[in-house]
């Protein structure tokens, strides 16, 4: 057998499939295996591997045992010559086996090899080539002088910005992403160090490949997409401390005593600073015009005070009591904030309406407060108001300034609708075209292009060789590939040609209800998923959360009462608590045999079974209960279910 690929998969099940589809296509006429381990995935990656590929050897665990534990659970089995570690978001050239195949039989030398990774826009990423994380070199990548002089022989070694991409090189370090390695070499090193559970471990093998006598190389001539950073966000503090622990245990196990001291003094000081910078990040983003917002409501109501106790109610005279300014006016604010995020004032794009909403919803809870208290704590209703006017025009003003200042974060107004363009041939390019349509972007435009020549008209607006004026003329926001017309390399090609344009890029594989792609890594992956989507996005999970805290001080206040309605009242009792500690929601999921991959949400007391009349279902029924569910969230849906189910609160949920 010629090659085993082997493939760590750990709730990328869209990427997976896309992965595996380019993968049985570049292992056409290839002796070869596909071993699948995956570690513990709650998305349907088993079910959809079962059902689409029943050729792939899977090892399914039932926990997650890290990327070099279940790498190693697969190099077991593997019978090849050579063995892949592959990434499930990636996807490969129909020839790159072939051509990799090529270079290392004629290389007898050759231990490893990496090739030239692009990312989900079509970007070269630098880390398809590094270099041995010395002392130094750590040093350099740790406190960004690598970032700076990326071309430097000195500064630059971490990925070894001075060598061509475009050539072949003798490098020291491989990628997990695509690691190719000969079977007789890891005989001789052993399989992966499974110390490391996530990130270290591509380094520790490439250097024990050199320790063993072989040379490892960059062969750039066939190309990955590599959607870097889906399973981790790499701006997340648990990656910060993941990807340093695990430099930590290389250091330790490969360099001198007195080396290690001084490179861990620094890997700490690194962390350390590197968690604080992504901590301030994260604090400053969210508070950042909430903080501003509280301010100048602040300031100006302090100044209005002023004015209205000295010309207004006391003219001879006489102030408020120091309490208004310093607990009253903060409790008001505190409460226009917090009614402003619910009706979703701080969301993306920003809308003066829901800002406007907010602000007359926090002042009428105000005013009810206002009208219970007692007279000495009653200090102007005139004031109350004339603060709220304050507050909607101070933050309609900010809003206005930072989307004239063109700040990305704060634009006003709706997210423009995309213009796509889809490349396939008629057929699949249609399929396409109609599931978008069935998806939430509501898109302004969809082109058909076709990928021969002779398309003729049949709805094609051009052909791939158009591609280019197209998005020009048409202004075009996002290019999707059909896979099942077009190559890896002709889509990678494509990526590659169109680099220049400000473009998205996405692919549709075949026969899937999804289609997939990647801009940021930052990003864990942008999918166009047919009808799911409305439960997973943040105001609904926020509201849905309101609605659930709302609802348990209710029930919680009436208890008395619901003692006598409720069938099992001490249940109900629990479950109250089970939800204002947020490990139970209202509404969840109807239990289903079925697996739809549907967005995670809290398992529930209720479940959209509750709201019809007929509670004996199929299991069909409950799946499409379940996906009309979160499809089409709405607080009114979760409302009727608590109605119809009202009896039914105290009910056990394991």
């Amino acid at each position: 057998m010629k090659l085993s690929v082997i493939i760590v998969n750990y709730n990328v099940m869209y990427f997976l499939e896309q992965c595996l589809h380019a993968v049985f296509k570049a292992l056409s006429g290839i002796e070869s295996e596909v071993i699948v381990v995956d570690n513990n995935s709650v998305d349907g990656s088993v079910k959809m591997l079962q059902e689409k590929f029943p050729l792939v050897k899977l090892i399914s665990n039932k926990d997650n045992r890290g990327f070099s534990k279940a790498n190693n659970q697969g190099i077991a089995l593997a019978q090849g010559e050579y063995v892949l570690l592959l990434n499930p978001d990636t996807v490969v050239e129909n020839d790159t086996f072939s051509k990799a195949f090529a270079f290392m039989d004629s290389h007898a030398d050759a231990g490893g090899l990496g090739v030239k990774m692009l990312d989900g826009k079509g970007n070269f990423l630098p880390e398809s080539k590094r270099g041995l994380p010395t002392p130094s070199v750590a040093f350099y990548k740790m406190f960004g002088l690598s970032k700076l002089f990326p071309k430097s022989k000195t500064f630059g070694r971490y990925h070894l910005g001075f060598l061509d991409k475009e050539k072949i090189h003798e490098v020291e370090i491989l990628s997990g992403a695509f690691m190719l390695l000969r079977k007789k070499v890891l005989d001789i090193t052993g399989p992966l160090d499974e110390a490391f559970f996530m990130y270290g471990e591509d380094i520790d093998m490439s250097y024990r490949i050199i320790k063993a006598g072989y040379k490892n190389y960059y062969f750039p001539e066939t190309r990955i997409i590599h959607y870097k950073g889906e399973s981790t966000k790499k701006s997340s503090l648990n990656y910060v401390l993941v990807f340093y622990n695990a430099m930590m245990i290389f250091v330790r196990k490969h360099f001198t005593k007195k080396s290690v001291r001084s490179i861990v003094f620094f890997i700490n000081l690194a962390i350390y600073l590197h968690a604080a910078i992504t901590i301030i990040k994260r604090f400053v983003k969210r508070i950042f015009l909430p903080l501003i917002d509280a301010a100048i409501i602040f300031l100006g109501i302090f100044f209005i005070k002023g004015y209205w106790e000295h010309h207004i109610i006391f003219p001879n005279g006489g102030e408020y009591p120091l309490e208004f300014i310093t607990i009253a006016v903060p409790v008001y604010i505190v409460i226009w904030l917090l009614s402003v995020h619910f009706s979703g004032g701080y969301d993306k794009p920003v809308k003066l309406f829901k800002i406007l909403q907010g602000i007359l919803i926090g002042s009428t809870v105000i005013l009810i407060v206002y009208a219970l208290l007692s007279e000495s704590y009653r200090f102007s209703r005139a004031l109350i108001l004339i603060s709220a006017v304050w507050a909607m025009i101070t933050m309609s003003i900010t809003r206005l300034m930072l989307h004239l200042m063109k700040l990305k974060n704060y634009r006003i107004g709706t997210a423009s609708n995309k213009r796509i363009i889809v490349i396939g041939n008629q057929e699949e390019a249609e399929r396409v075209a109609t599931l978008l349509k069935q998806t939430s972007i509501n898109p302004a435009f969809i082109g058909l292009i076709s990928v021969s020549e002779n398309s003729g008209s049949n709805g094609f607006i051009g052909s791939l060789t158009q591609v280019k004026e197209i998005i020009g003329i048409y202004k075009i926001d996002e290019v999707i590939f059909c896979a099942k017309d077009l190559a890896a390399q002709d889509i990678i090609a494509q990526m590659s040609d169109l680099q220049s344009l400000t473009v998205d890029y996405k692919i549709a594989p075949p026969e899937s209800l999804y289609i997939i792609g990647s801009n940021s890594i930052n990003t864990s992956g942008d999918l166009y998923v047919i009808n799911v989507n409305s439960i997973s996005k943040y105001n609904n999970k926020r509201n849905k959360r309101l609605l659930d805290l709302m609802m348990s001080f209710v029930f919680l206040c009436i208890f008395p009462v619901n003692i006598f309605i409720v069938k099992k009242p001490f249940g109900y009792f629990r479950n109250i608590f089970a939800v204002l500690f947020a490990t139970r929601s209202w509404i969840g999921y109807a239990d289903s045999k079925g697996d739809q991959s549907l967005p995670q949400i809290k398992k529930g007391i209720l479940n959209p079974v509750d709201g019809i009349k007929y509670r004996s279902v199929s299991n069909e029924m409950l799946d499409k209960l379940n996906l009309l569910y979160a499809r089409d969230y709405k607080l009114s849906n979760d409302l009727n279910i608590i109605l119809k189910g009202y009896r039914e609160l105290g009910r056990k949920n394991i």
